[in-house]
């Protein structure tokens, strides 16, 4: 591995930002078979570098880690706090009709079905997710979205539960809208935050691949 093939946005001696490809775990999973993650390839360069959030496997995009257990907690809190404007891109099924607006459904988990979430208004803890139309094809919309709250696959579940699955959801999609992307249509696309040490205003941006 080198910091280019891995998608190096951005590194100091604080902090450290990449662009995870679909398909490779963030961090370790459970089983000798899901060892191999983006965080560990990143300590194989940079040792300090600590986990501050995550992004599920399918999905693609911006991928913080702090330098050293300050700066780790520094990031966590501002992620936990909702400091960090985080923005994804997506394609979904049908036409979204509205061009903005705010999901506010309530998630919980499945756990019959784990890892899979699910909309529960008696159990589910508050989720907000905003989004606007960027454009719109026959039968997909293209939505930039910005949750507010950051709870287990809440874009996917959000928008499966408004009837417009993301393209490729292997969890959460029918056959026939797996079927229609190779990948997940899901990319962590602009990160904007307090630099954890210096306080200066930081913007990563990575445009969807798709």
């Amino acid at each position: 591995m080198d910091a280019l093939s891995e998608g190096l946005v951005y590194v100091d001696e604080h902090l450290l930002v990449l662009d995870k490809p679909a398909g490779l775990l963030a961090v370790p999973g459970r089983g000798e078979d899901k060892q191999d993650c983006l965080s560990l390839r990143a300590q194989r360069l940079w040792p300090d570098a600590l986990v501050v959030h995550r992004l599920d496997m399918a999905t693609s995009g911006l991928f913080v880690m702090g330098r050293g257990i300050a700066m780790q907690r520094r990031l966590g809190r501002a992620f936990a706090e909702r400091k960090v404007d985080k923005q994804y891109e997506a394609v979904v099924a049908g036409l979204v009709r509205d061009d903005a607006g705010a999901i506010t459904l309530p998630i919980a988990a499945d756990w019959p079905r784990r890892p899979m979430q699910k909309v529960d208004a008696e159990h589910g803890r508050p989720s907000e997710t905003r989004y606007a139309v960027a454009a719109r094809d026959a039968d997909s919309t293209r939505l930039r979205l910005e949750p507010l709250t950051g709870r287990t696959h809440q874009l996917r579940v959000h928008l499966q539960a408004i009837g417009h699955p993301i393209l490729g959801d292997a969890l959460y999609a029918s056959p026939q809208v797996l079927a229609r992307a190779p990948r997940l249509l899901l990319h962590a696309t602009r990160l904007q935050l307090a630099h954890p040490d210096a306080g200066e205003p930081l913007v990563f941006e990575s445009p969807a691949p798709f």
